[in-house]
């Protein structure tokens, strides 16, 4: 990107927003929640639209001037519902953590039972993990993964439901690899008369795709982040049932937040259209195509990949046979131009800031267009790294790592 203006106006900043464009076109992102949008998406980000408030809803607003900004918020909510197949869609909220804390808003009085995949197991920290406010202000019943097979047992899932009659179940989660199944999440929060949120967050980008199931069609309430796969901005939306559109709307606003971000908006409205272009439904497939083999080949090297593979973009590791922690693994690879984060593990014995595990992804090589033999020289870089996490070792492979992502083009950066 060029910013000029910004380059006389702040020197300082400038260098680092230059800075920052050359660190992404030059390394291999593997952080599962990033990506790269378009230059479409990062102009609408930094349009005008900044300069504007617009508290309410369109047509029902607190501030004049808003015969622009109606009409944008609009378009961009009608995109959401044709993409998702949903009957309402909130694009007010800032991200993902306001977005799931409307649903508490909305359905729910302080002291309700929650139940939510538990953070260590995957789970999110909004879906009642009680470090969050979540935790704090709601009675947190946290359901995990078999220690066997890394995988939720929806038997045990209903058992649990059946047993704590909590007022909301979340699906969805930051650190788990494998398909939903969201309409068996339905059938167990109908079964305990639970109202039912699924946050797909992660995944958003490969529903719109047609990669992964949709939750649209069996929750109360989605949630989801707008970047990530999804390829949008930072920000957070909302899609749920026509019944639950007053409750909603009033949760975000008045009840959260004030003005929307405009310029936001107009962002995600353009990552929409995007996403219901038919290359996006191929970027979608090579997502998880890239994220398969990235596990196979670690799992052929003897890496011990939680759950055995995955089935969307995500990857979790467990370094414990290779006598590495993640977090000197994490940063021995973040040397070596390959970003990922450290992560706890399904029943890690290690404290969470110094874990077992790594969690990687494939959205933004996706995104560059790198495929299947990218995928294997990824992993190998991978396992040459964590087998020697050293300075000097990891120094050879960046240059190797650096040379690789000048054939593929970072989406909307001119380093």
């Amino acid at each position: 990107m060029m910013y000029e203006a910004l380059k006389v106006a702040d020197p300082e900043v400038d260098e680092l927003c230059r800075a920052e464009a050359r660190r992404q076109a030059e390394t291999i992102r593997l952080i599962p929640s990033e990506n790269y949008v378009s230059r479409a998406v990062l102009e609408a980000s930094s349009s005008v639209f900044t300069n504007k408030y617009s508290e309410g809803y369109p047509g029902k607003r607190y501030y004049e001037g808003q015969q622009v900004v109606d009409p944008l918020e609009t378009l961009t909510i009608e995109r959401a519902k044709a993409l998702f197949g949903a009957a309402h869609a909130n694009v007010q909220p800032y991200s993902g953590s306001p977005a799931n804390l409307a649903v508490y808003l909305a359905f729910l009085k302080p002291g309700d039972k929650v139940m939510g995949l538990a953070l260590p197991m995957g789970g999110h920290l909004t879906h009642g993990w009680n470090v969050s406010i979540t935790g704090k202000f709601f009675q947190s019943v946290p359901y995990g993964v078999r220690k066997d097979t890394g995988r939720i047992d929806y038997d045990e899932v209903r058992d649990l439901a059946k047993k704590e009659r909590p007022a909301l179940i979340w699906a969805g989660g930051t650190a788990y690899s494998r398909i939903w199944e969201f309409e068996t999440m339905a059938g167990i929060a109908r079964e305990v008369g639970a109202k039912y949120a699924a946050d797909m967050a992660h995944i958003a980008g490969l529903v719109a795709g047609g990669a992964h199931p949709s939750p649209v069609p069996h929750a109360d309430v989605v949630t989801t982040t707008t970047h990530k796969t999804l390829r949008g901005p930072r920000g957070g939306m909302i899609l749920c049932k026509a019944e639950h559109q007053a409750a909603i709307d009033k949760a975000v606003f008045p009840g959260l937040q004030g003005g929307p971000h405009v310029h936001n908006t107009a962002a995600v409205a353009v990552a929409l259209k995007e996403a219901a272009q038919p290359e996006f439904r191929e970027y979608a497939r090579r997502v998880v195509s890239n994220a398969k083999v990235i596990a196979a080949e670690l799992l052929a090297k003897g890496y011990e990949v939680v759950s055995g593979g995955t089935d969307n973009h995500l990857i979790l590791v467990d370094l414990t046979n290779k006598n590495v922690p993640g977090k000197v693994a994490a940063r021995a690879l973040d040397r070596a131009g390959i970003e990922l984060n450290y992560n706890t593990v399904p029943y890690d014995p290690r404290k969470p800031f110094d874990p077992s595990g790594i969690r990687l992804g494939s959205p933004s090589v996706s995104s560059r267009g790198m495929g299947e033999p990218e995928m294997k020289l990824i992993a190998a870089w991978m396992d040459k790294v964590i087998s020697n996490p050293t300075d000097e070792n990891a120094d050879k492979v960046r240059a190797e790592v650096k040379a690789l992502c000048a054939k593929f083009p970072a989406p909307g950066i001119s380093a």
